[in-house]
């Protein structure tokens, strides 16, 4: 009977987890639009301004410019360009997709600490590495893409200045979150709830 339980838990919390990013997939195009606004033409071929994982990838001096895999010229720019787009485009998807996992892992986490059950344990773990797993991929593809043609500093607060600020509090969250897990069960749980809120703040301020 215990093990029906257990199953018809896991069904039911996957259902939900699958539902959510469907409803989610259907707004991700304007996150979408909103972090490819920074992609505009100008005369220089990379901007000035750049985060240290694209500087050294995609910096004068970095990486593919040593390998010559990516060439500085305006032909292979189109091509990164291109790859930008659908770096970004799967990030945000894969961003969706760990929220609902995010979701998924609160309310496990919340029956665990009223009520320990070896099956929900089990199921806890195995969302936690998938959620991490997808929130990581998520982040590392908004790191390593390639810059927009121009990067320029802008007055006053705008929706992406604030999903970049708010990004730098859940990526510490999550890292907090994964390091404590096995260690602190108070600061794992609070570094969780610090991820989610902060990560639905980051989606939440292309919103509105």
């Amino acid at each position: 009977m215990e093990l029906l339980r257990t199953n018809f838990k896991e069904k039911f919390l996957l259902c939900s987890f699958l539902l959510w990013s469907s409803l989610s997939f259907s707004q991700g195009e304007d996150l979408f639009n909103s972090l490819r606004q920074e992609t505009v033409k100008d005369e220089s071929l990379i901007p000035n301004r750049m985060i240290f994982t694209q500087r050294a990838l995609w910096g004068n001096n970095g990486l593919m410019r040593k390998l010559g895999i990516f060439p500085l010229n305006v032909e292979q720019r189109e091509k990164e360009l291109k790859l930008r787009r659908s770096m970004l485009k799967i990030h945000q998807i894969i961003g969706y997709l760990t929220f609902a996992g995010m979701l998924t892992q609160g309310f496990l986490g919340g029956k665990l600490y009223n009520n320990w059950e070896r099956g929900l344990y089990k199921t806890h773990k195995t969302v936690g590495n998938l959620t991490s797993i997808s929130y990581f991929t998520g982040a590392g593809l908004s790191l390593f893409a390639p810059p927009p043609l121009t990067n320029k500093k802008r007055k006053g607060l705008s929706s992406i200045k604030a999903h970049k600020y708010l990004a730098s509090v859940h990526f510490s969250a999550m890292l907090a979150t994964n390091i404590y897990k096995n260690r602190n069960k108070q600061v794992h749980k609070i570094s969780a709830y610090t991820a989610v809120g902060s990560f639905a703040a980051a989606i939440l301020v292309f919103k509105f």
